[in-house]
């Protein structure tokens, strides 16, 4: 038996939760407890809400409210919304109660006496105005990675690079319409730097998913550096030391919020009456801790989190798993909560019920690559897979016992077993066992995979042996086929219960008196013969999906992108009006320090350990230079060869990903499309001016 302890990424109590959070994070971790539940390992679940940072006050300013009362109003709201969709958490807590409070200072305070915390004096953003300093989330800017003019002052959402909001060109700040100015700061600092040896070492052993691992050598590769600890803010956990300077300072909410994984196994241990049992896991070096998140979140897991465990006086244990998944797309664009292309995870359960929700998104699980939501191939997966091949197939073998049998599962004709039966009856034994490591390895689509064709298989068998036919001739023949679609049955609701547990467990009452959760999936390498079972008629769970209920739904994406589209376009007008009377012009002077010059992009290749770059080389007319541009998101490097763009020649150089840029080639968005800007029949080399 082993010990696990599963978490899911804290979500941020600052919005409702989507059906693009709940494949990311939420239901691959609810599949995987609910399987070793089944195989009667010691499971745990532990989640709860992310309830400090800037998005917390960002969304108390939008509503007028206060902090407190925005985790109040979302917190119980995404509980609602995971309950709707079956998560079955073991603790589900909040960052903002005491105890997580205690246990984040009491961290701090052994890094800071390890010595992996020090402090310095730095320039950040201040606004006159208010006399604050302005949280990086408050400030935008131009990423100087990878030139997005949107990046915010603690990352870019575009190139993913981790920020400085002094580090942004021409930062600016709603809230602070008279301009930033640069003023110093006393803040502390958890020092990565020191700790890049021992994270080295300790990834080196993992036998992490590719994607994981692949995201993480890049960002050792560069270098770890010291990352601030505090921020200067009046919502989150204070500092816990005496020091005039850290008076209005809070920790950072990436520093209190994994702590919250803790916490939350502290509050499960005495809500159980066992307020030590929390230490059986997190200081057993025999537990298997497993984090699942969304890529994005992988640098924080896979290095930070696992740095400040390590500098604590206690030995906490490290992860031992980091499946983190791709993302969903809705309809084949990206998720966009600003843009209205979501969907809530309630408008598919109330209208389906959450085993339809759990079935699609597992079948799409994004485990290697983003996987598109599509409301017609919902309702296609749905009608084909579990109506017309496991609905089906429980339909015609349960009504022809009932009819036919007198209720009971027939007898067993060993005697009369043809390699047809065999092969179906092997199909059972290997599908049980590739099931399990299946589930165990993260590997949900495959399960998904494995269970259709089993069904499929199934159906197949029952239309070529013709019982309706065959049971006027040869009774026995036909109750041994019948005996062996029943161990499929069995089988097949056994294996779908950790994806749609609901279904599964109204369906086992056809072939158990028992509760599904008694069974123990450990021991389970066959299904035994279980002739003369009474069986019950069941009210199959699967109704089909009808056009109606789809093009309803469609409607309701479309109008709700449609409302905020026409928002974003009333704003952007009166935008482009304003921009009109406030355009901060130029000398021609200024334009002639730009040189701009045509050229023809020789070769292309993706930078290895990016998510976004490529590295091109582009004959610029008396020389070729390496430009490295973030475009892979829009590109294919084959796409660029022989392209004729626009280089500016006197950018200074920069270094990303260790390699040297020379240069940029000019770009123009168009609806959120990176489009090159091209020229044909203009030598290379050729001056724009």
């Amino acid at each position: 038996m082993e010990k696990i302890l599963v978490t899911s990424a804290l979500p941020y109590a600052n919005g409702p939760v989507h059906i693009g959070h709940l494949a990311g994070a939420y239901l691959p971790a609810d599949i995987y407890v609910r399987f070793n539940r089944l195989m009667k390992n010691d499971v745990i679940y532990i989640c709860g809400t992310d309830e400090h940072g800037v998005p917390i006050t960002i969304r108390a300013d939008e509503e007028k409210i206060t902090p407190k009362e925005v985790v109040d109003k979302y917190h119980e709201m995404i509980k609602k919304s995971f309950d709707a969709a079956g998560l079955s958490f073991d603790n589900f807590s909040r960052t903002t109660k005491p105890h997580h409070y205690e246990l984040s200072q009491r961290f701090f305070k052994n890094l800071l006496e390890n010595g992996y915390i020090d402090t310095d004096t730095e320039k950040q953003l201040y606004c006159p105005d208010n006399g604050k300093f302005l949280p990086d989330r408050y400030i935008e800017g131009i990423c100087p990675n990878c030139g997005y003019d949107k990046a915010r002052g603690d990352e870019c959402p575009k190139c993913g690079k981790w920020l400085e909001a002094t580090s942004l060109i021409e930062p600016r700040s709603k809230l602070c319409p008279g301009g930033l100015i640069l003023k110093d700061t006393k803040h502390w600092y958890l020092r990565l730097d020191k700790m890049q040896g021992k994270i080295e070492a300790w990834i080196k052993e993992k036998k992490w998913k590719d994607n994981v691992k692949n995201f993480i050598m890049g960002w050792l590769k560069e270098g770890l550096k010291k990352r601030p600890i505090t921020r200067d803010l009046n919502w989150g956990v204070p500092l816990p030391i005496d020091d005039k300077d850290a008076s209005g300072k809070v920790m950072y909410v990436w520093f209190d919020a994994p702590i919250g994984y803790i916490s939350s196994t502290i509050e499960w241990a005495q809500k159980i009456g066992k307020p030590d049992k929390w230490k059986d896991y997190w200081f057993d070096k025999n537990t298997k801790l497993v984090h699942f998140i969304g890529k994005d979140n992988i640098p924080f897991h896979a290095i930070v989190w696992p740095a400040i465990l390590m500098g604590q006086k206690e030995s906490y244990i490290l992860p031992s798993e980091i499946p983190a998944n791709e993302h969903l797309t809705i309809e084949g664009e990206k998720i966009s909560t600003s843009r209205g292309n979501m969907i809530y995870i309630e408008e598919v359960v109330d209208n389906f019920g959450q085993d339809y929700l759990r079935y699609y998104l597992a079948v799409n699980s994004p485990e290697t690559r983003d996987t598109d939501f599509s409301w017609k191939n919902f309702q296609s997966t749905i009608n084909t897979e579990l109506i017309n091949v496991f609905g089906n197939l429980i339909n015609r073998v349960v009504n022809f016992v009932y009819n036919r049998f007198d209720k009971k599962v027939p007898i067993f004709y060993e005697n009369r077993l043809t390699g047809y039966d065999e092969d179906i009856l092997d199909l059972i034994k290997t599908t049980i066992r590739k099931v399990k490591s299946s589930y165990s390895e993260f590997r949900v689509r495959d399960v998904t995979k494995l269970l259709f064709n089993l069904a499929k298989s199934c159906n197949q068998y029952f239309q070529d042996n013709e019982p309706w036919k065959m049971i006027e001739v040869d009774k026995e023949r036909v109750s041994t086929v019948l005996n062996i679609c029943f161990r499929v049955l069995k089988a097949l609701i056994i294996l779908y219960y950790p994806i749609i547990p609901g279904a599964s467990k109204k369906l086992f009452s056809i072939v158990s008196k028992d509760d599904i959760e008694s069974i123990d999936l450990s021991k389970l390498e066959d299904i035994d013969n279980f002739e003369g079972f009474i069986v019950d008629k069941p009210e199959i769970p699967f109704k089909k999906v009808e056009d109606n209920q789809i093009n309803r739904l469609l409607d309701i994406l479309n109008k709700r992108i449609n409302k905020i589209d026409n928002i974003m376009s009333e704003n952007k007008s009166e935008l482009s009006e304003e921009n009109k009377t406030n355009i901060d012009f130029i000398d021609i002077q200024d334009f002639s320090k730009l040189d701009i010059r045509v050229g023809t992009v020789l070769e292309a290749k993706e930078v290895e350990n990016s998510n976004k770059l490529i590295e091109m080389k582009v004959d610029i007319g008396s020389e070729i230079r390496t430009i490295i541009g973030g475009l892979k998101e829009y590109y294919k490097p084959s796409e660029l060869i022989n392209r004729k763009v626009i280089v500016l020649v006197n950018l200074k150089p920069r270094k990303l990903m260790g390699k040297t840029s020379e240069g940029m080639v000019l770009a123009a968005k168009i609806d959120g499309e990176l489009k090159l800007l091209t020229v044909e029949g203009i030598r290379n080399g050729a001056k724009i001016s």
